[in-house]
């Protein structure tokens, strides 16, 4: 049998690196993508970088950050960016091919470009932005309402954050005594898993036998790098479609994030979000306020319209009594004038006189006398008494 030719390893491994060296004499640019990131205690910083093609990795090779270059790349690449290097993020780095013979192809990195990785960050921005759009997610959240008194709130946040304090403190301790029901779902709040994380306490939420009034996305500010998860796409749209309205606080005055733009409303800080509910109690009080206060005036005008009708009727009660007295006061007088007129007294006074019988009847005429009946005549003065000798009938 015919003897192969062959080399050795370390004469491939030496080919390698001559071949890598001669490509590549200095440093050159690269693009990649930070997959994997450790420090040790000597103070080097190794690196998995990665280029990922419709979800596929098609590159991946080590990289170094010496010791005696890390904190200036680090401090550099933080004053700009507002955070330091970290697993998910795209990255532009200067560096040196190396190939060893036992470790293999590496990058000996002296330089990360900062403005590159926010670059890269806003550019994957606008493409989730276009991407919501072009489904229709965008403006779900709008769709939906608040009750007037939202009362039970489902709240996502890191445990033992400022901003869930804040928050907290805030909306419990209000000087009014409005009381609310709110439960926590912990979730991370920034780095690689953090949009993860926070897409599954959503399903939590929607899964949860409570029906809450609204769903609550907190974070006390960081920096953009730190606040990247969310611009993330698969947590927007998990909030999009989120059946519950969801409000967000995320970062400070300049944030505005991808999150902020799909959830049904936004504030800037955590104290705002409570403030917030707090103006949704404060204005259903005044409202039934203004009821009590329509409906005391109503009553009011009704009563005041009742009296006015009852004090018109008892005047008018009070004169046609008051004519009715006047009348029967005036017929008592004329009867009275009528019953002085008959008096016999005052008959008598005039000069009349009234004849009686015997038993003294008064006698009503001179056919009912005889001859020896005994009669009286009374005078205003006294009365006679006698016989009667005689009768004369005849019309007077």
């Amino acid at each position: 049998m015919m003897e192969k030719e062959y080399i050795e390893l370390a004469e491939l491994a030496d080919l390698l690196k001559t071949c890598v060296e001669d490509v590549f004499p200095g440093r050159v640019w690269v693009k990649a993508e930070v997959s994997g990131m450790s420090r040790k205690q000597n103070g080097h910083c190794y690196l998995d970088l990665s280029q990922t093609e419709n979800g596929v990795v098609v590159a991946k090779v080590r990289g170094t950050i010496w010791a005696s270059v890390w904190n200036m790349v680090d401090q550099y690449f933080k004053s700009v960016t507002g955070s330091s290097l970290d697993v998910g993020m795209e990255v532009l780095v200067r560096a040196q091919v190396n190939y060893h013979p036992v470790y293999g192809l590496s990058l000996n990195i002296d330089e990360v470009d900062p403005e590159f990785t926010l670059g890269a960050a806003e550019k994957q921005k606008r493409l989730t932005i276009a991407r919501l759009e072009e489904e229709g997610l965008m403006d779900l959240q709008k769709e939906l309402s608040l009750p007037s008194l939202p009362y039970s709130l489902a709240v996502i946040s890191a445990p033992g954050a400022a901003g869930l304090g804040d928050f907290l403190h805030h909306l419990q301790g209000n000087e009014y005594g409005y009381v609310f029901d709110v439960r926590f779902f912990e979730a991370l709040m920034q780095g690689e898993q953090a949009a993860d994380s926070m897409v599954i306490a959503l399903e939590q939420i929607e899964s949860s036998a409570q029906d809450f009034d609204a769903v609550l996305i907190m974070r006390g500010g960081g920096s953009d790098l730190d606040l990247a998860c969310f611009d993330d796409y698969f947590l927007a749209a998990a909030i999009a479609r989120c059946p519950v309205p969801v409000f967000t606080a995320i970062g400070h005055d300049k944030d505005y994030h991808v999150a902020d733009m799909v959830a049904n409303t936004f504030v800037k800080t955590p104290t705002a979000l409570a403030d917030l509910f707090l103006d949704c109690f404060m204005a259903e009080d005044q409202r039934i306020s203004s009821v009590e206060t329509r409906l005391r005036l109503a009553f009011s005008s009704r009563f005041s319209a009742l009296f006015s009708r009852l004090d018109l009727i008892w005047k008018g009660i009070g004169h046609a009594a008051e004519t009715r007295v006047s009348d029967a006061i005036h017929r008592v007088e004329l009867l009275e004038t009528k019953i002085a007129s008959a008096d016999p007294r005052n008959i008598l006074e005039k000069g009349y006189v009234l004849a009686l019988d015997g038993r003294g009847v008064k006698l009503g005429s001179a056919s009912g006398v005889r001859v020896g009946d005994r009669i009286q005549v009374m005078f205003a003065d006294g009365t006679v008494k006698g016989d009667v000798t005689e009768v004369d009938s005849k019309d007077n």
